[in-house]
């Protein structure tokens, strides 16, 4: 990161920053008249008795725009859909509820629902001609059968969640699971497309730590830029060719903390290096002055990635996404201070202490976490996964700073109030335009809140917590014995509802917390207070130690 970008003097206009930004995300709107997602268009929907045309775009997605300028730019296609069709167009990102419900399994989405929002068909890309095959059958399927044509998905028909009692055999099962689905040829897990996995990862650094190394080792080189830094998002192919070559922040957030956790397991300084020079390409290439933007795209048309460090400086940059969203960025700031609390890393602890003041500040209102804010826009307000993501960030501002926990209690008591209901999370309240009123509990965001919630049992020393974690992995565990190590988080969590976590109490800010910090377990929970010695607890048992080297003594000991 520049100087400029972590001085508290910036005078950088962040909402020029953000507003520039707005003006790369968007393609001309030549051909189609896009509407807004929102009620206004469900109802000219209704008024005439026309259904939808969804389209699901990513700024990144250079396939989105592909289809811009290939098929919504076609005359014939455009007047086709602005006579039978109110077409809406939908940032996947700015509208991540929308994004779980209406996804056709990849972006573009193309989809066709009912102005009741139920789901008449779908697509992801198609091209001129196969566009104008699926308006005219979807126009005709329209006038027969109306209403009736459309469907709910499976995840939206409020069904219960397939509880269970909360076990080591979760552990267990998933343990095995990655052994199962490990390429022993090229290395992550899974025989497809091959993607970095960081939470499968730090389940494995516990578990299986020679397929955790070897994955970080495949996955930086293979994913990492090394002229500009950062991580592509993914590789089509089983031996991590075919390289989708977008840099998302929640990626790179997620991978600059496994990393960090590979090398507080090794000391390995390849391990620092990469998540350093990740945190440099974040507060580089996507800082806006007090946060992170959100994307960088591919760049595809110039081949820009293949390009020398001398020849992209003269070639055009791929399109940046300048948006602040809440939660990646307290993905963000969550992995600068882990990194930082493990190497003393000035530049990554500087830029957290940014984010975090700009989350507090603009985002977060009596714990409610509103999504994004661009110039005077704002996103939605209360969504789980922001949520869940902005209180681990003030979690582990606690466990490093000494200050974050009652923001966090205030973000985490407002989501267990407004979405916590049946046992397990919502992801957002329970209404909103087409399908949005139809609760979804999405796995991940209630493993990344789970998790979140032990922390603060242990920070807080609040059971209240712990049983909101408990109840909410017990939601899932009915369906245990079908998870593969894509939600390898979920044995994480399992594993601390069973078993009682290393807390270690620690002066705050002296070379006793700093220890603390670096014992080689990333889900233990440090609390930092007024002490003179720190106690090792694990349960009922008790340790206490005056120097580093007695704390790491009774750490063995103890856990």
């Amino acid at each position: 990161m520049d100087d400029e970008g972590v001085d508290p003097g910036d005078d950088a206009n962040p909402d020029e920053d953000a507003n520039a930004a707005g003006g790369e995300r968007d393609e001309p709107r030549v051909g189609v008249d896009w509407r807004d997602w929102g009620a206004d268009a469900f109802a000219e929907a209704r008024d005439r008795d026309a259904p939808l045309l969804l389209s699901l775009t990513a700024t990144w997605c250079s396939a989105c725009h592909e289809m811009d300028r290939e098929t919504f730019a076609d005359p014939r296609v455009a007047a086709v859909v602005g006579d039978s069709y109110v077409p809406v167009r939908v940032d996947v990102d700015r509208h991540p509820r929308v994004r779980e419900r209406y996804n056709m399994g990849g972006f573009p989405s193309t989809v066709f629902c009912t102005p009741t929002g139920e789901v008449l068909t779908g697509a992801t890309y198609l091209g001129p001609d196969g566009m104008k095959s699926v308006l005219d059958r979807v126009r005709d399927t329209w006038v027969e059968h109306g209403d009736s044509a459309g469907t709910v998905p499976r995840a939206l028909a409020g069904d219960p969640t397939p509880a269970g009692e909360v076990t080591s055999a979760i552990e267990e099962h998933l343990a095995g699971q990655l052994e199962a689905q490990y390429d022993h040829e090229f290395g992550g897990w899974g025989t497809d497309a091959k993607f970095p996995l960081p939470r499968t990862i730090e389940f494995a650094l516990k578990r299986e730590r020679n397929q955790a190394l070897t994955t970080l080792d495949v996955v930086e080189r293979n994913l990492f830029d090394p002229v500009d830094g950062g991580f592509f998002r993914y590789a089509g192919s089983r031996d991590w060719g075919d390289v989708e070559r977008e840099k998302r922040l929640a990626t790179n957030a997620a991978l600059v903390r496994a990393f960090a956790n590979g090398y507080l397991y090794t000391g390995d300084e390849r391990y620092r290096q990469t998540a350093s020079a990740t945190v440099d390409f974040l507060t580089d290439d996507l800082w806006t002055g007090r946060a992170v933007g959100g994307s960088l795209g591919p760049a595809d048309e110039s081949g820009y990635y293949t390009l020398s460090a001398d020849e992209r400086r003269e070639a055009a940059p791929p399109r940046r996404d300048l948006t602040e969203y809440a939660g990646d960025n307290g993905l963000a700031a969550e992995a600068f201070l882990t990194l930082a609390a493990y190497t003393d890393d000035d530049g990554a602890r500087a830029a957290a202490e940014r984010i975090l003041d700009f989350l507090r500040t603009e985002l977060i209102h009596d714990g409610v976490v509103t999504r994004y804010r661009t110039g005077d826009e704002r996103g939605e307000r209360g969504l789980l996964e922001d949520h869940a993501r902005v209180a681990a960030a003030f979690c582990r501002a606690e466990q490093v700073l000494g200050e974050g926990v009652e923001t966090a209690c205030a973000v985490v008591d407002h989501a267990v109030e407004t979405l916590h209901d049946d046992g397990s999370f919502r992801d957002g309240p329970r209404d909103g335009a087409g399908l949005l009123d139809h609760p979804l509990r999405p796995i991940d965001g209630n493993v990344e809140l789970a998790e979140t919630c032990l922390d603060l049992a242990a920070l807080t020393d609040d059971e209240t917590y712990r049983d909101v974690a408990h109840e909410t992995v017990a939601a899932f565990a009915g369906a245990a014995d079908r998870f593969g190590v894509q939600v390898a988080g979920y044995g994480s969590v399992a594993a601390r509802l069973c078993r009682p976590d290393l807390v270690i109490d620690v002066p705050e800010g002296d070379d006793l917390h700093r220890a603390a910090l670096r014992v080689a377990d990333h889900e233990r929970v440090i609390v930092p207070g007024e002490r003179s010695d720190a106690r090792v607890r694990v349960g009922d048992e008790r340790r206490t130690a005056t120097t580093p080297d007695e704390l790491m003594t009774k750490v063995s000991e103890i856990s």
